[in-house]
């Protein structure tokens, strides 16, 4: 099925199109809708991890773009048509009373002519991830992709430190005008998507494509206000006992990394085998049931978790539909924040494990900050295990460091996480002005002086 063309689809939709729905009906073409839903996005996942595990590959990125431009673009109409004969129904089957809102919302905002930006904009992030996928710098003789010089900066030679930062700066720089480009063009689509489902802007669109229900954009800004009063004086003195510890007149972006105490780097795996099975003996310590997902995914190829050259960046975990599992992807190198990675997406690994039997495709999908708190729950949770008398990666006093630094990082990240939102605000209602790079350069110096 990965190499199907749209004709080979079509009699399934075709079939749901033509069912008469009602109420002895209407459970079994749900379950129809589901069935082939299911197959397809599995289709779209797999398609998109053979992409993500190696950007460079050309065959994975042909058969990616052929889905997204022959099928994908197809199944969107069919989508909102199936949305709006549920809808035509009158019926409300009891398992789909929150997806309603949902299904409406997406009727609301469908627009056909926005399929095709909606694919360049999926083409163009791809363009993103072979860009990043490729960067790497020459240090000590060696290649290095930008993820692997992360333990440098935890190293105690702050003149080592320094010179990576600013190698890596210069490799960035380089991509630099590449990447404007590429911001132009994803921002115009986004503007140009936004006013043709009547928006005067793009945050107004997304914010209720995303299902943003319960929260309005003033909540965000008044969150962003709050960050600034409370967390922001909280982080400054964290950055000033950091100063003190170090003996340092300035805190530079390379001393934030280190430990402050001068102790060597937190060093818990050597190589994805060994964070996995670190990972796997702490799952078993919070829940048998959990460490057994674990080794399901570790058994069945369900995971790609070390860094190299070619590798989209970030990490991410995504569903196989039809199967009912997930795929965690990740780019680790051998630090503690990787161990807090792979705790992470396996939170939403065991989601979609938990969601395995509802009956519904529309069941499964829920909105990013829902998504996020079994993600960022596991992170907690798995922390009592972190030594190696419980199944983990450190001594008692590595685990101490461990969650400190955690704990500690997690406090400091919120300024930051504050900015990119405001940041995103301003992108989004400010008109052009954000086409211009030198607009968005001063903005963003702004916001981290305000």
């Amino acid at each position: 099925m990965l190499e199907w063309r749209w004709e080979q689809y079509e009699p399934y939709t075709q079939a749901l199109l033509e069912q008469e729905v009602n109420a002895g009906t209407i459970d079994q073409w749900l379950a129809d809708w589901s069935i082939f839903g299911r197959l397809l996005y599995e289709v779209y996942s797999r398609l998109y991890v053979a992409l993500s595990v190696d950007t460079t590959d050309e065959a994975a990125e042909n058969r990616f773009n052929a889905f997204i431009e022959g099928v994908m673009p197809h199944m969107q109409v069919v989508d909102d048509q199936l949305n709006r004969k549920l809808l035509d129904s009158g019926l409300e089957p009891e398992a789909l009373a929150v997806p309603m809102r949902g299904i409406r919302k997406s009727v609301e905002l469908f627009r056909e002519e926005n399929i095709p930006l909606i694919t360049e904009l999926t083409k163009l992030g791809n363009e993103y991830d072979k860009i990043a996928g490729a960067q790497t710098v020459e240090w000590e003789g060696e290649e290095k992709t930008l993820s692997q010089m992360a333990p440098v900066f935890m190293g105690t030679d702050r003149d080592k430190r320094e010179k990576a930062f600013r190698l890596i700066m210069e490799r960035r720089l380089q991509d630099r005008e590449t990447l404007n480009a590429l911001w132009g063009k994803m921002l115009k689509l986004r503007q140009q998507m936004a006013a043709n489902a009547g928006f005067d802007n793009f945050m107004d669109f997304q914010w209720q494509r995303m299902g943003r229900f319960d929260y309005t954009p003033q909540d965000a800004l008044e969150l962003q206000k709050t960050i600034a009063e409370v967390v922001v004086p909280a982080v400054e003195r964290i950055n000033e006992r950091r100063r003190q510890r170090m003996g340092l007149d300035v805190l530079k972006q390379w001393d934030v990394m280190v430990d402050p105490e001068g102790r060597e780097p937190l060093a818990p795996f050597n190589g994805g085998e060994e964070l996995a099975a670190g990972a796997a003996r702490i799952f078993n310590q919070v829940d048998p049931e959990l460490g057994g997902y674990f080794q399901e995914m570790r058994d069945g190829n369900l995971l790609d978790l070390e860094n190299r050259k070619g590798k989209a960046p970030g990490g991410y975990c995504t569903s196989y539909n039809n199967i009912r599992k997930p795929f965690i992807f990740q780019n680790a190198v051998g630090i503690h924040d990787d161990v807090q990675t792979t705790l992470h997406e396996a939170g939403h690994a065991f989601h979609v494990f938990e969601s395995a039997d509802l009956p519904y495709l529309h069941q499964e999908d829920v909105p990013m900050e829902f998504a996020e708190v079994a993600s960022m729950s596991m992170e907690l949770l798995a922390a009592p295990y972190l030594t190696r008398d419980k199944g983990g990666f450190y001594s008692e006093d590595e685990a101490a460091r461990a969650r400190v630094e955690h704990l500690e990082g997690s406090i400091v990240f919120w300024p930051y996480m504050a900015i990119v939102d405001a940041f995103q605000h301003w992108v989004y209602t400010s008109g052009d002005a954000a086409l211009d790079p030198a607009n968005c350069d001063a903005k963003w110096t702004e916001l981290w002086h305000t």
